[in-house]
């Protein structure tokens, strides 16, 4: 194997193996930058080491091998040899440092590694920073690639990842799962980062492309993980189901040229009938754990009338719309009842929809949203009103920072001018 394609390996493995190498650090050394800087260090040996000898054969435990050496030789360092090493031997549940600590090490990971997803997702940072942490923990993601992914530079990233870091260091943050008290509402802030996540890569907000499919396999695997490690809790089957049937589109939502192409213009042929099958089953798992259905089980619910149909005329609009109406009282949101105006104009036509599209007009949420008026363009331009919806359409264009969103806007503006006069 040349040094190049070890070189991909140690990236792939990195990838993989990061979040349990953190996950596993932080619990001996409680501290998560500290442990990302000794799985840093475990990286780099694999670097340097790896080329000359070959790849191991379990590549993660020899990550984990050396960043855990590091880690006691840097409590070796700071305090003296026989009071921490007997410390780290207690809290594993032995005396002292033998070969009984990896095996005890090993069975603490998987909870190791759900106490660093509610350290990294934790309501004391910003929504942005807990993403940015999370990718760099969990997701196996560099400086680089996570500021390529939300289109920023790599310094901001830097700066906000350390920030975070600082931030957790300062407010004391136990490197644990929250008690019940807690649990509820920690386990949103987790859910909505990768959900946060997700979306950036499904709909971005700004650049040249409508999709970064990285982000979505991302946020995906981070689901998956999620699940793994929490199968009691409904919502966190309901958000993967969600994003399951939500990336099985993703080969449809664009043309060659990268352009977007709207739901009910898409192949559904070319829909990932796997990616579909394994959402069903989440949301299968979600209904039968029991209890009321949270915001993502909801949302999961829609996605699932979409899959199920066929063709855009035998979706159950219908059953959308009232899902909406739920959604919203669960969790009101002006958004949220944008959608349902869309699901009410197909289910009881345009006139409908439109109605309840412009009650929004004055929400101080939508004053900047350009889904809204690319909503009205669309609801005024089934209803023929096409000079009305071209200026919608032109109004929808100026406020997206996503240079192909932009374009389909201008298209569908300009297919309105060509149109009779309304």
């Amino acid at each position: 194997m040349g040094e190049a394609e070890v070189h991909r390996t140690v990236e792939a493995v990195w990838r993989i193996e990061s979040g349990r190498v953190i996950a596993g650090l932080a619990a001996l050394v409680r501290d998560v930058g500290q442990a990302e800087e000794l799985a840093q260090d475990a990286l780099v040996a694999a670097l340097e080491t790896w080329p000359r000898e070959g790849v191991p054969a379990n590549p993660g435990a020899w990550l984990m091998t050396v960043g855990k050496r590091r880690a006691v030789d840097a409590l070796r360092r700071r305090q003296t040899q026989d009071r921490k090493v007997a410390e780290l031997g207690r809290d594993l549940g032995g005396d002292e440092f033998t070969p009984d600590f990896d095996a005890a090490f090993e069975a603490r990971i998987e909870d190791d590694l759900l106490r660093l997803i509610f350290v990294a997702c934790h309501p004391v940072l910003s929504p942005i920073a807990r993403a940015a942490l999370t990718l760099r923990l969990l997701g196996g993601l560099s400086t680089e690639e996570i500021a390529r992914a939300f289109l920023t530079s790599e310094a901001t990233v830097g700066q906000r990842i350390t920030r975070a870091k600082q931030t957790l260091a300062a407010a004391r943050v136990p490197f644990e799962v929250p008690g019940p008290a807690d649990r509820a509402e920690r386990l949103d802030s987790v859910l909505e980062v990768i959900y946060l996540i997700f979306n950036e890569g499904y709909s971005a907000t700004a650049g040249d492309d409508w999709m970064r499919p990285a982000l979505c396999q991302d946020a995906l695997r981070l689901a998956r993980l999620l699940q793994g490690l929490m199968p009691d809790e409904p919502e966190v089957h309901g958000l993967a189901a969600l994003l399951e049937i939500q990336a099985s589109r993703t080969a449809a939502r664009t043309g060659p040229d990268g352009e977007p192409i709207l739901l009910n213009d898409q192949d559904r042929g070319r829909w990932d009938q796997l990616l579909i099958r394994r959402g069903l089953a989440a949301l299968d798992r979600a209904r039968a754990l029991g209890g009321t259905p949270g915001p993502y089980a909801l949302q999961a619910e829609i996605a699932a009338c979409h899959a199920r149909a066929r063709t855009p005329d035998q979706t159950d609009w219908a059953r959308i719309a009232a899902l909406y109406a739920e959604l919203a009282r669960l969790v009101p949101s002006p958004v949220v009842e944008l959608n349902r105006a869309v699901a009410v104009s197909f289910a009881d036509g345009p006139a409908a929809g439109l109605e309840l599209a412009r009650a929004l007009a004055e929400e101080p949420a939508l004053a900047r949203y350009h889904l809204l008026p690319s909503v009205l363009g669309d609801l005024l331009a089934k209803l023929g009103r096409h000079n009305e919806a071209r200026r919608e359409f032109e109004r929808a264009a100026t406020l997206t920072d996503n240079a192909r969103e932009r374009a389909l806007l201008l298209d569908r503006a300009a297919a309105c001018a060509g149109q009779k006069k309304s």
